[in-house]
């Protein structure tokens, strides 16, 4: 009993000293390398970049067939797109949907069009009208006639436009048609472009991935034509000067007269 009561004043005397060391070290170690509280902690390279915005994907960028005002009134130049439904028998088209956008690309008319003839097939994978949609669809005439009353005096744009002339039942003179489908700088070795690769090519958008929407179509087609307007506007000005000097050349040539039939007298 005496010998551990001996025994524990000892250990009792090591023990603070150990401790003080423990302590020297730990000090020593914090003035060289002081810890910083977890809130103060300057954030990391890798940090500081989760911080900042990341960059717009593709999903968020602009897209140019947006509108940047909401001015829907008429302009000098309108672009147009249908839709076509089958009647018939099936492969004969007739019109279903018309739109016309202003040069800004805002909307003056777009209508549902009942056909005359009965609908067989809606075609709605490409056209994207569905049998609801000609429910109350207006009559192709009054359609037809507000159209050619919109389009008179006008340049009209749009890609293919005789096909949608032709459902329109209406004509257009040729110097006020700007189609995208026939413009020589958007044709590849002669042949036509699709608008969806106008679109992807040029303008850097997409179109028509499933139902088409006639509305972007006419505005990419419009865009299309104000991003080469200067150009295309130039040569319609070349042509129509060519076929006048054209003209004027056949005006001057005159019939030759021929002596050897020259009327005798009898």
């Amino acid at each position: 009993m005496g010998s551990d009561v001996k025994k524990n004043p000892k250990q009792f005397q090591l023990n603070p000293n150990w401790a003080q060391l423990q302590q020297k070290l730990k000090s020593a170690e914090t003035s060289r390398h002081p810890k910083i509280p977890q809130s103060e902690t300057p954030n990391s390279i890798l940090g500081k970049r989760k911080e900042r915005p990341t960059p717009e994907s593709d999903d968020a960028k602009p897209n140019p067939l947006i509108p940047t005002n909401d001015d829907s009134s008429l302009t000098d130049v309108l672009a147009m797109d249908c839709e076509m439904v089958g009647v018939g028998q099936g492969n004969k088209s007739a019109l279903g949907r018309v739109s016309l956008v202003n040069k800004w690309g805002n909307v003056i008319y777009d209508e549902f069009v009942r056909p005359i003839e009965r609908v067989v097939d809606f075609r709605t994978q490409i056209s994207g009208i569905r049998p609801r949609d000609l429910k109350k669809a207006k009559d192709f005439r009054a359609v037809q006639k507000k159209v050619a009353e919109l389009i008179k005096g006008r340049i009209l744009v749009g890609h293919a436009l005789h096909n949608d002339l032709k459902a329109l039942l209406l004509t257009h003179p040729k110097k006020d048609l700007r189609d995208t489908s026939e413009y020589q700088p958007f044709l590849k070795e002669g042949r036509r472009k699709a608008l969806r690769h106008l679109a992807a090519e040029v303008l850097g958008v997409e179109i028509q991935n499933g139902e088409h929407c006639p509305i972007d179509d006419a505005r990419a087609a419009m865009l299309l034509y104000k991003k080469n307007r200067k150009e295309w506007e130039k040569s319609v000005k070349d042509q129509i000067r060519l076929k006048e000097k054209q003209k004027k050349r056949k005006h001057r040539k005159k019939p030759k007269s021929d002596s050897n039939h020259a009327p005798t007298a009898s």
